[in-house]
């Protein structure tokens, strides 16, 4: 028995020395979209080898191990969603080729690419773990029970509603855990939290209802309704908006504690739901890979607007663009085939793109 404790010992020292040499931050745990689907994420052996994950996210994957095949989910669903809402942007959340810092040093500084990556990661976490209950995955979780009887609008709570709230219990007890380790006095760790629960917040708030409908004929004289979280797509415009408003804040002391407060103060306070951050966002423009920046040029831009974010003068920084032709197979001649599928022709066309110089 002492042999089996002193292992067990071993292993805890030796995260920790880890943890130490390589400080890990807290959007690390979304390196885990790089692993295989063949490879388990969950048991005391596999949870100790995800690079990426703080001392106490092993100890949540050792004791929760059913969840993480949802965080796994959730990682993916973050670059995917990211890199769509900024695809037009100079920054458009590229990834690094490896290494468990997805985004780059951009994420270290404290920059409002950074208030949205944690704000999306938390809301990530919190659908996929949702989903998970909603379907049967999870065996500790299930439909939300609590949302029963009549509402004011006068149909009846009935089917499964998603279960938020376990998603966002979980949500805050992996995600938010690298920042609670470091304590909650210094200027980051309460911007990430607020960031992080932003995210979260963005789901409450876009909430749905969906109903069906009960009688004869189809005739509505019983309607039951569930609630249902809105589209991961809807929650990514939400924090987009946010991520356009973020305000910058600074660290200040209130009284006895600290907290985040306007660095202008003709600004009002940030609500829960709004994004903060505390250092300027870099013009992106030039590549840089020691800080996972890889520049605008060759970028396809918008040769016809020049206001827009895609606009080839924004988005080119000043070194301009060229126009060239190109050739692409788009589905053309389309009809419809009973029953009940269309096909369509490939058809060969030449279009005009504009691409940033180098």
């Amino acid at each position: 028995m002492p042999a089996v404790s002193t292992v067990n010992l071993t292993g805890q020292l030796l995260l920790l020395l880890l943890w130490a040499i390589h400080p890990t931050m807290a959007t690390n745990w979304l390196s885990i979209a790089r692993m295989p689907r063949s490879r388990p994420v969950s048991g005391t052996a596999p949870c100790g080898k995800l690079r990426g994950l703080t001392v106490g996210q092993v100890g949540v994957c050792r004791a929760r191990g059913e969840v993480m095949e949802s965080v796994r989910r959730a990682a993916e669903m973050v670059i995917e969603e990211c890199q769509h809402q900024f695809r037009n942007r100079r920054w458009n959340c590229s990834t690094t080729p490896r290494g468990v810092n997805m985004f780059g040093k951009v994420m270290t500084q404290g920059t409002r690419e950074a208030a949205f990556v944690h704000a999306l990661s938390s809301a990530a976490v919190a659908v996929a773990v949702t989903r998970g209950c909603s379907r049967g995955e999870l065996e500790r979780c299930g439909c939300d029970r609590k949302v029963r009887g009549v509402s004011p609008e006068g149909f009846q709570w009935s089917g499964c509603s998603d279960n938020l709230s376990y998603g966002v219990a979980f949500s805050q007890t992996f995600v938010d855990e690298p920042e609670r380790a470091k304590g909650m006095s210094s200027g980051r760790p309460l911007m990430n939290i607020h960031n992080n629960e932003a995210g979260r917040k963005a789901i409450l708030h876009n909430m749905q209802v969906e109903c069906k409908c009960h009688g004869v004929s189809g005739s509505c004289e019983l309607r039951t309704c569930w609630k249902v979280m809105p589209p991961f797509r809807r929650v990514g415009a939400v924090l987009k908006e946010r991520f356009d408003g973020a305000t910058e804040v600074r660290l200040s002391r209130v009284g006895s504690r600290t907290a985040l407060l306007p660095r202008d103060p003709q600004v009002k306070p940030p609500a829960a739901r709004d994004l903060v951050y505390l250092a300027a966002s870099p013009d992106f423009c030039s590549l840089d890979p020691d800080n996972g920046i890889p520049g605008t040029a060759g970028r396809r831009c918008n040769g016809t607007s020049r206001l827009a974010p895609d606009g080839c003068e924004l988005l080119c920084c000043g070194p301009g663009f060229r126009a060239g032709r190109a050739e692409v197979v788009q589905r053309c001649s389309c009809k419809f085939s009973w029953c009940c599928s269309v096909r369509c022709q490939q058809c060969k066309n030449t279009v005009l793109i504009h691409t940033c110089k180098e």
